[in-house]
């Protein structure tokens, strides 16, 4: 099981005006915005990919060839809400009730779906489950440390332009908030 994401807020955990004022750049000067903004996207990715963690919400869809029996592990961190449940088939996508699934108890350590054993029988379709995940938005506020992070690794790529390797470690950053695999 893969998760597919299917939309973003577009929103960065870090504005450019916050890099910005980080930098302690002009303020006036606007020439260098375009750059700052692919250098948080590209610092945000990388506290992603080492904390295994959504640093920005967005909604993901998850395809399933059986009901999972009771509870379902779910790679994305933190989890916020399940936002569509389905049948899907040839015949297009029938809605179920979204109370089958909910979330586990603990969305951000352990995100996980507990799936009601009432669950309908597939009759040859796949389950299809649309989840919102990631600090900001609708879910929990983003940890200043994780905040930080995307800043300075932001910031130090934007200093050693093409010079040196990045001096901040993304894992060493994001590592108090790295979700372990088991």
């Amino acid at each position: 099981m893969v998760p597919i994401r299917v939309a973003e807020s577009g929103v960065e955990p870090v504005s450019v005006a916050e890099l910005r004022l980080y930098l302690r750049l002009d303020p006036d000067d606007h020439s260098e915005d375009g750059l700052l903004a692919d250098l948080v996207a590209a610092a945000r990715a990388g506290i992603e990919a080492e904390s295994r963690r959504i640093l920005r919400p967005a909604t993901f869809r998850l395809i399933l060839a059986a009901w999972p029996w009771g509870w379902l592990a779910v790679p994305l961190s933190p989890l916020v809400a399940v936002t569509r449940l389905a049948l899907s088939g040839p015949g297009g996508a029938t809605p179920l009730d979204p109370g089958l699934v909910h979330l586990g108890d603990d969305p951000i350590e352990a995100p996980g779906l507990a799936i009601d054993p009432a669950a309908p029988a597939l009759d040859g379709r796949s389950v299809l489950i649309e989840l919102s995940a990631g600090y900001g938005g609708d879910g929990p506020a983003l940890p200043p440390p994780l905040r930080l992070a995307v800043l300075r690794l932001a910031a130090a790529r934007y200093e050693h332009r093409g010079d040196e390797p990045d001096p901040p470690d993304p894992a060493a950053l994001a590592a108090p908030f790295r979700r372990l695999r088991l």
